[in-house]
């Protein structure tokens, strides 16, 4: 199989499943998110959240594809562009990490370590832009997807819980303890991932 993981832009937005493309339950305040629902606006306003995150801040996700199939995808970026996780028990989000948003992997692919190379792909990108951490809220009592993350799958993938709540904790990882493994990324990447493409060269910050 050929796989590959790709940056996120507009170009290729349309690959996400449909109801996550129309979904703006990070993107917005639950106000504003509620009020883009109702004027049947979702996607226009997770057009616009995308393309202002890449300019002003720079790559902002990954897109997975296996035989060209997008099967997955990764959204990530510093809290000041997630205004929903301000209504987190648990935040906020420390001010020197990027917070995971969500992810995804499709039915039928995913067991395959598939989620753990999204994880290592987005700490490979921060490292590279000099951030410490990673932190994400995770649902401890998760049930089927959604928007917020399993708390189980995060710790599988590294995560250490720093705010304890019983249902949405905060957790968190160190870049720093990736360091050792950088190596094993790129190994992993190629092994997983087969021809991964070349990035484009980030835009300076």
């Amino acid at each position: 199989m050929g796989r590959r993981l790709v940056p996120l832009t507009l170009d290729n937005l349309p690959d996400l499943p449909q109801r996550c493309r129309g979904c703006v339950f990070w993107e917005l305040d639950p106000v504003s998110g509620e009020a883009a629902v109702r004027a049947g606006r979702p996607e226009v306003e997770k057009e616009a959240w995308i393309s202002g995150v890449l300019l002003e801040w720079g790559s902002c996700g990954r897109v997975v594809y296996v035989d060209d199939i997008p099967v997955g995808y990764v959204l990530y970026a510093p809290p000041a562009y997630v205004p929903r996780s301000t209504a987190f028990p648990t935040s906020p989000v420390a001010a020197d990490a990027v917070q995971l948003m969500t992810a995804w992997i499709m039915p039928g692919y995913q067991g395959q370590g598939l989620g753990r190379v999204l994880v290592q792909t987005v700490a490979k990108d921060l490292l590279r832009r000099g951030f410490k951490a990673i932190e994400a809220f995770g649902d401890a009592r998760w049930r089927e997807p959604a928007c917020v993350l399993p708390a189980d799958h995060l710790l599988a993938v590294g995560f250490k819980t720093v705010r304890p709540h019983p249902r949405y904790p905060r957790m968190r990882l160190e870049l720093r303890t990736t360091l050792s493994w950088k190596e094993d990324v790129e190994l992993a990447l190629d092994r997983l991932l087969g021809a991964v493409q070349k990035e484009p060269a980030l835009r300076p910050l």
